[in-house]
């Protein structure tokens, strides 16, 4: 009996030696812009970023080695309204194409080519709903980091945070987001509390090329540097279209243009002259080019070059040591690695002064 016992208990012992659960992939929770607790791998080497601001961010960070993806607005032309793309350009045309690009918010990816490509995390500039749908037809962890637009306002830092803690760049954001705050803040302590012109920006892109009429209230580059905008209107934030007779009525003392919507611009002018030539800044020859920073989300770079050219030309003698290219260098090498002020020139994306009517 004892050893019809022994012989009994010994295949029990080693059924459970064997039975002994395995060791499973260590994980970790990243909260989302929305609130969403997405598990994502401890360590992610590769991702997806699409949508709205995401491959932006990604740059900005500088991790785009980690991309094996693209979207499909890449053509063999460098897309200089992505502040990004010209330096990445090349790269990015050889990378499986695996969203339609844009800044709805939708879900524009494109399940099959992400599944096949296997990414250990999306980072999309998605909505709530869009995030979910992506994440559940690919079954791959999907992070929103969808901001609303504007110059590096709490929407973008939180953003850049939660990218930053996704793919392990902490240091690296924080010293983005220190670069923004102490340009802000030399923006700011130039201006002041000083006297100076009004100002109006008009012809902006938005969703879009715009006229003359297409500006901002509550309009962030005018805000970092305490401008007064005459298009400024207390219901309305952000974008619109102004009416010329508020135009006329505001009669601002210094325009801003897009120079990429001048042509829209010259063709109002060779129909209504007269709305024009009665504008002060227009006859005093103070039009200069405000070039257009929103594309698919926010150019961070553009629109404090923009900041600070604008403030050279408001508070010319509170930045009578800023050169704008050293600046526009130091903005671009920081955030994108190289100087790209030359493609942007050479783009239509330039600073100086208009004629309205050429």
């Amino acid at each position: 009996m004892k050893k019809l016992l022994i012989i009994l208990i010994v295949p029990l012992l080693v059924f459970s030696a064997c039975s002994q659960p395995q060791a499973q992939p260590q994980t970790r929770i990243v909260t989302d812009v929305w609130g969403r607790e997405v598990t994502i791998p401890i360590e992610v080497e590769t991702i997806i970023a699409i949508g709205s601001g995401a491959p932006r961010i990604a740059a900005y960070l500088d991790v785009m080695h980690m991309l094996v993806g693209a979207e499909a607005y890449l053509t063999e032309s460098i897309n200089v309204l992505r502040d990004y793309n010209p330096v990445h350009h090349a790269r990015l045309l050889t990378l499986p194409v695996v969203g339609a690009g844009g800044g709805s918010g939708n879900n524009n990816g494109f399940p099959e080519e992400i599944i096949m490509l296997a990414p250990d995390i999306i980072i999309a500039g998605f909505d709530r709903d869009a995030a979910e749908e992506l994440q559940a037809q690919t079954g791959i962890p999907v992070i929103s980091v969808r901001h609303t637009t504007g110059l590096a306002n709490d929407s973008f830092r939180h953003a850049v945070e939660v990218f930053a803690e996704a793919v392990g760049v902490q240091e690296r954001a924080e010293a983005v987001l220190s670069f923004i705050d102490a340009a802000k803040e030399d923006l700011h302590n130039r201006t002041y509390g000083i006297k100076h012109s009004s100002a109006y920006a008009g012809a902006v892109t938005w969703n879009g090329r715009r006229g003359f009429a297409g500006t901002y209230s509550n309009f962030g580059i005018f805000q970092a540097i305490n401008a007064v905008n005459v298009a400024q209107v207390p219901h309305i934030d952000g974008f619109y279209e102004a009416s010329f007779e508020s135009i006329v009525l505001w009669n601002p003392c210094v325009i801003f243009l897009d120079p990429g919507n001048m042509d829209l611009v010259n063709s109002e002018f060779a129909t209504n002259p007269g709305f024009f030539n009665s504008l002060q800044a227009v006859r005093d020859g103070r039009v200069y080019t405000m070039p257009s920073f929103n594309h698919a989300g926010t150019n961070i770079t553009y629109a404090l070059i923009n900041a600070y050219f604008a403030g050279t030309v408001l508070f010319p003698g509170q930045f009578s040591d800023i050169d704008i290219t050293k600046k526009a260098e130091e903005i671009l090498v920081f955030f994108l690695g190289e100087c790209t002020f030359d493609v942007m020139r050479e783009n239509g994306l330039y600073f100086g002064q208009i004629e309205i009517g050429e």
